[in-house]
């Protein structure tokens, strides 16, 4: 059975409770952008034995339809033997979605729906000689359908018309590489005015693969020349490891789908979006992560949930503290959290900010743009009290705040158990 929920705009645009990696985005023939991932469930090991799907009209509300695919129980749709899904792709082709997922034992399959949402079934095996993960088709201007996958070193192969098999005497390895690339895994593939972009999980920055990097070609083989970054998820949470995401068409503008890291663990992640710009030669600017993502500036006399920090200084990260609610926590001293970015209009009077305090207590400096910027405030957390530390805290505005800001959240105090943040909102 599928169920549906409904989402909002902002980044990650998955609710509290719901993790979702690798995602791979599509615009079907309905108008609609869906997004195929893995759904991660443990900090103890990557993904899970099922997928969701998020899809959106507009790509500020969306819906998550879960269960559409399942390699475990009543509903195992995978020929393997109860191994973990993990990072999936999806294409159509004459009435048919095909889902093409792999995994943790390096095995790749095809299941198929008359739905985009599913849900996916009659799964079969997909015969490699060079086993891998990561499954990505791109479907050319002339209907011919190419099959990526690996890891380190990136293979291409072309697809036969029946969209389950590959054509063995096709596959070209090494068409992106670690050495020359920073190909870590995760290839995903579009065309845009006559170049192919090969776009994946890049190791060039920090000796792990937190960029979405690309290379370009006239050709799905290549031969590709590396171009850059895309985005960085670097400082999303203190265990980054890695990320993996897509390019896609909506309505004129395009955008970056990626993942970032979020309780303290490289197994938990959540699904972002921003918006890219071409530049006239075709490469493509590098772009920040967000809080607002696609929505533009968000007012700051909304309610803005803490989980939603864009960049994480120091030892704090967000973690759940119930099914639909996470937190931030583990803070301590000279930690900061940034939200980019706030539109204050023509002024705010206060903040309220609804915390858990800790033993200790502590203070938190609110600054715009830049975390050593005078502060527009100060907040004073006090000791938590035997009863429980759950309070609602509200403080004037020292000083003038209007316009578009990123805001920081800095934190001080003695000691490792200060407060947690649940939420804020101006007046």
């Amino acid at each position: 059975m599928l169920l549906t929920s409904t989402l909002s705009a902002q980044n990650p645009i998955v609710p509290p409770g719901v993790y979702i990696a690798d995602p791979s985005a599509h615009v079907w023939k309905d108008g609609k952008v869906y997004v195929y991932g893995s759904k991660d469930e443990s900090v103890n090991y990557y993904c899970s034995w099922e997928y969701h799907v998020l899809s959106s009209p507009d790509m500020l509300n969306w819906e998550i339809t879960r269960h559409t695919f399942s390699a475990k129980g009543e509903n195992d749709q995978v020929p393997f033997n109860d191994n973990l899904l993990y990072a999936p792709d999806c294409q159509y082709k004459d009435g048919t979605y095909y889902l093409y997922f792999c995994s943790d034992n390096w095995e790749e399959g095809v299941a198929t729906s008359k739905s985009p949402l599913g849900p996916f079934k009659n799964g079969k095996r997909i015969e490699l000689k060079q086993k891998g993960i990561d499954p990505c088709v791109f479907i050319d201007d002339d209907g011919q359908a190419y099959f990526i996958w690996g890891q380190f070193s990136a293979k291409v192969a072309k697809l036969k018309p029946n969209m389950t098999e590959i054509d063995p005497e096709s596959v070209h390895d090494g068409v992106v590489t670690e050495k020359d690339h920073f190909f870590h895994e995760g290839g995903y593939m579009i065309k845009r005015n006559g170049i192919y972009y090969f776009i994946y999980a890049d190791i060039s920055r920090a000796s792990r693969p937190s960029c979405l990097g690309y290379a370009t070609a006239t050709s799905p083989f290549g031969p590709f020349t590396y171009r850059g970054v895309i985005i960085d998820d670097d400082h999303a949470d203190p265990s980054n490891w890695t990320n993996h995401g897509s390019l896609v068409e909506f309505k004129g503008q395009w955008y970056v789908f990626y993942h970032r890291s979020t309780h303290n663990n490289f197994a938990m992640r959540k699904p972002c979006i921003e918006p890219i710009y071409f530049n006239p030669d075709g490469t493509i600017k590098e772009v920040e992560m967000t809080t607002q993502g696609v929505a533009g500036p968000l007012d700051a006399k909304k309610k803005m949930d803490a989980e939603r920090a864009c960049l994480l200084s120091g030892s704090t990260y967000i973690k759940a503290c119930a099914p639909d609610n996470e937190l931030l926590v583990n803070i301590r001293n000279d930690d900061k959290a940034v939200y980019k970015y706030i539109d204050f209009g023509n002024g705010v009077d206060s903040i309220i900010i609804h915390v858990n305090a800790g033993w200790n207590g502590g203070k938190i400096r609110l600054a715009l743009d830049q975390h050593w910027h005078n502060d527009i405030a100060v907040i004073d957390i006090p000791r938590r009290k035997e009863t429980g530390g759950a309070m609602t805290i509200r403080r004037k505005i020292e000083k003038p705040a209007t316009g578009v800001h990123a805001l920081w959240l800095h934190f001080q105090g003695n000691g490792d158990d200060l407060f947690e943040v649940d939420w804020f909102q101006f007046k």
